[in-house]
């Protein structure tokens, strides 16, 4: 058994509409990340000084030394830049969700009061903006514990929303075990909310997103200026609203950074961004726990029952082991194999089975086709057809021919099982009677190499047809 944990599907070609208050085309949610004081720092108690999204070019850690450059943005960002973002937004009246590092919140007293005093909502950053990657899953839970504890003393109330930014890839799971949170933003993975079930138990995720963050105004390829930042912003958003006005609603997150897009020269992008949204109607301004609320109210999480890929073998053999005919080896090879939550769906399951068809030897595949059965051939008549092969000859009204009819069926199946050495093989429920004849007498005519490929591509479908019909 070989599981691939990665969801590479999704919500596929059809999400849910996100019914966002009022009608909204777009949610637009604007993050300010609240870092400044909880850094690296040796003064923090960490190993060197901090490196990470500041304006110093190819800055690098120092061992053991404070960096008095870096110390000073990030000061700057506390100081000077966290202002300019609260006016600006107060003044358009619009909310914000902080993302509040917790040993930075610590540090600052007045900046917390201007936030409650706004109404913003303050998730949990952590307990310090630092690397999580390579650190132990026991040393990040009580780091999370710690952060929870930090943040409702600053705030007076425990955090409903997490990020941690720089995760390690445990954080997400740390955070749904310990509890308590509407909503979990280390993804980036989708344009809507969406409910994961971690250790038996449903978490809403509510991914983020980096490429509209101003942290790209110090990385590479990023923003040069703030018209820069406008146009991606403005071209982001017209894509989102478009699709809003199509009937999909989407969500469009903004990250912030007091000491980056807080700068004059780059606020102005963001200032003409808020304008342009202003200008609009139908545009959904949220926090984060707002839109939490509204998903988990619009959209609860609805328990399936097991899908395909968490299932055992045997389990799994017998629902799926007659999707191709009388072969259920098909499908103890494709519960051997790579699965995951993208073969979870009909055309998911399909790709996996089929792939076992197609990787057989030839005298394997030659096998599957003799599976089937002669089409209104004398298993039909005897009633001792599979379940699957009754319906689909049925549904093509096979069950019901005239004498002629079946004079013809019977005629047109000896010359070709005479020829190929397998039966006729056709998606019946693609046709009815007249075609199926027309096809018949038409492919009897092919070669032996192009009616064994025919033959297996009919297969395939008929495998496709009875997936649908199970599954989404």
């Amino acid at each position: 058994m070989n599981r691939y944990p990665r969801d590479m599907h999704g919500y596929g070609q059809t999400p849910p509409h996100a019914n966002w208050p009022g009608g909204a085309n777009i949610a637009v949610q604007f993050v300010l990340n609240y870092e400044e004081g909880g850094e690296n720092n040796v003064l923090h108690g960490d190993a060197a000084s901090e490196a990470f999204l500041v304006d110093v070019l190819g800055a690098a850690p120092w061992p053991n030394q404070r960096h008095a450059n870096v110390e000073s943005m990030y000061e700057y960002g506390a100081r000077a830049g966290f202002w300019r973002l609260h006016r600006l937004f107060t003044e358009a009246n619009l909310p914000v969700t902080v993302y509040g590092v917790a040993t930075a919140l610590m540090r600052a007293p007045a900046q917390l009061a201007a936030m409650q005093e706004a109404g913003w909502e303050i998730a949990s950053h952590g307990l310090k903006w630092v690397q999580h990657k390579d650190m132990p899953p026991d040393e990040e839970r009580g780091q999370i514990a710690e952060a929870i504890r930090l943040h409702t003393i600053a705030t007076g109330a425990r955090p409903r929303g997490w990020y941690t930014g720089r995760s390690s890839l445990n954080t997400v799971d740390l955070v749904a075990e310990a509890g308590g949170f509407a909503y979990i933003s280390d993804t980036y993975d989708d344009d809507l909310p969406y409910w994961k079930l971690i250790a038996g138990q449903p978490q809403l995720i509510i991914p983020y997103s980096l490429s509209t963050n101003d942290m790209r105004f110090v990385t590479g390829p990023g923003f040069d200026n703030g018209e820069e930042y406008f146009t991606f912003l403005k071209d982001t958003f017209d894509c989102l609203y478009a699709e809003g006005e199509a009937g999909a609603p989407k969500m469009m997150s903004l990250g912030l950074h007091c000491r980056l897009v807080g700068q004059p020269g780059r606020l102005q992008g963001l200032k003409k961004f808020v304008d342009y949204i202003l200008g609009f109607d139908k545009v959904w301004v949220p926090t984060r726990l707002a839109i939490a609320e509204h998903w988990a109210a619009e959209h609860p999480y609805r328990a399936q029952e097991v899908l395909p890929s968490q299932l055992d073998k045997d389990e799994f053999v017998r629902r799926y082991g007659s999707i191709f005919e009388h072969s259920p080896w098909i499908a103890e090879r494709a519960w051997d194999g790579e699965m995951g939550p993208a073969n979870d769906t009909a055309i998911g399951l399909h790709f996996a089975l089929r792939t076992q068809f197609r990787m057989a030897t030839p005298e394997e595949r030659l096998a599957v086709l003799r599976a089937h059965p002669d089409l209104a051939g004398k298993l039909a008549a005897a009633k001792r057809l599979t379940a699957e092969s009754t319906a689909e000859q049925a549904s093509a009204g096979l069950d019901h021919l005239t004498d002629d009819e079946r004079e013809t069926f019977t005629r047109l199946n000896t010359a070709y099982v005479e020829k190929f050495g397998f039966p006729f093989i056709i998606a019946v429920r693609d046709h009815d009677k007249a075609s199926i004849l027309e096809t018949f007498e038409r492919r009897i005519a092919n070669t032996a190499e192009d009616e064994f490929a025919t033959a297996s591509a009919q297969v395939e479908r008929i495998a496709l047809l009875r997936l649908k019909a199970i599954l989404p």
